[in-house]
């Protein structure tokens, strides 16, 4: 619940409750769907919506309107083959643009879930931008993972937004599952986090965004693959809540939590 006017959020549930307003009426993930198009024309494609067309336009947008502001990237710079990402979820369109800056050089994917999806039309075209979308069923949910083990093979990154919801400029890092930890564990790649923290800026009203990057950090491989997970996403947890209290300054909006519903 929402009120504009004074900017407040109202929420009982951290984990499930979201903000992100975008009225899109979500539908499965159609069964003919494409996880990775290697094809010599879908290759071509990728690289001239990426590259091209997307990375330079996102550039100019990130860096003179939205001001966005990068910390301590260079923990990316000996990065040799591919990571995942994890992040903190406070933005809609900005979020999808934010993982391309952490290491530029590198093609960024986003685990993406059903409502990014169910735009008519634009499927291939978020395929070729780096989006990864949750399968609907059995099927796809193994067709993701091998497109996730091929683009880590490659040498690309994948972005994670555990939180899975959209809370806009929250200044903490919500709770969040050990689930999601899962793909860096099973296949021992490195992890990095990336947290958005907000400032107040000298001048108006709207917060001042610097995204801090942090790692990287590893899968305990001595330990079963639950435990593993659960370390590797307590680490991570530390390391955004770390951040989030040093950075953020500035509640550009209030969220308030209602009191339990009796039943």
């Amino acid at each position: 619940m929402k009120n504009k006017k004074e900017r407040v959020y109202y929420y009982r549930d951290e984990l499930n409750d979201d903000f992100a307003e975008n009225n899109i009426k979500t539908k499965p993930l159609s069964e003919r769907y494409i996880f990775t198009d290697d094809s010599f024309f879908g290759r071509v494609g990728e690289f001239v919506v990426y590259r091209i067309i997307a990375q330079p336009l996102v550039t100019a947008f990130i860096k003179l309107v939205w001001l966005q502001r990068f910390k301590n990237r260079r923990v990316m710079k000996e990065l040799k083959g591919g990571a995942f990402i994890y992040a903190n979820h406070t933005g809609d369109v900005i979020d999808a643009f934010i993982p391309n800056f952490v290491c530029y050089r590198k093609h960024n994917h986003i685990i993406v879930g059903p409502d990014a999806m169910s735009i008519k039309g634009l499927n291939g075209l978020l395929r070729m931008l780096g989006a990864i979308p949750i399968g609907s069923s059995v099927k796809q949910m193994g067709q993701m993972m091998e497109c996730i083990d091929r683009r880590i093979s490659e040498g690309r990154l994948v972005t994670i937004y555990p939180e899975a919801h959209i809370w806009p400029y929250y200044t903490r890092i919500r709770p969040f599952p050990a689930a999601s930890f899962r793909y860096p564990c099973k296949s021992g790649t490195p992890v990095y986090t990336m947290t958005t923290c907000y400032k107040k800026r000298a001048v108006g009203k709207l917060p001042k965004a610097v995204t801090c990057v942090d790692g990287p950090f590893f899968p305990k491989e001595e330990l079963p693959i639950k435990q593993r997970m659960q370390a590797l996403r307590d680490e991570c947890y530390a390391a955004m809540c770390r951040r989030a209290e040093e950075e953020s300054d500035y509640e550009y909006v209030k969220y308030v939590k209602l009191p339990e519903e009796k039943e």
